[in-house]
């Protein structure tokens, strides 16, 4: 696991949603991180519908096409900011 990548989701829900999310499995080519791009654009904890599923996959994707170092920076410095002082935070 790496500290920023795609968050893992349980079996459950890959073979829920690896038949109903367009490239769904894609987001497996890299390692799984703690935090990611989807989580700080506010696509984080429950995925109840599957249009967030969707949105959630998205953003992971352009990560993945997008990555930087300095993107993974920006990550952990915007997930400090909003996922630990942000009013949605867990």
């Amino acid at each position: 696991m790496s500290i920023v990548g795609p968050r893992p989701h349980a079996v459950e829900h890959d073979e829920y949603y690896k038949n109903l999310v367009q490239h769904y499995m894609f987001r497996y080519r890299i390692k799984p991180g703690i935090t990611g791009w989807a989580q700080i654009n506010g696509y984080r904890g429950e995925t109840a519908e599957i249009e967030k599923m969707e949105a959630r996959v998205k953003f992971d994707i352009y990560y993945i096409k997008h990555w930087t170092f300095w993107m993974d920076v920006k990550i952990i410095a915007l997930t400090v900011v909003k996922g630990f002082m942000g009013s949605s935070a867990y």
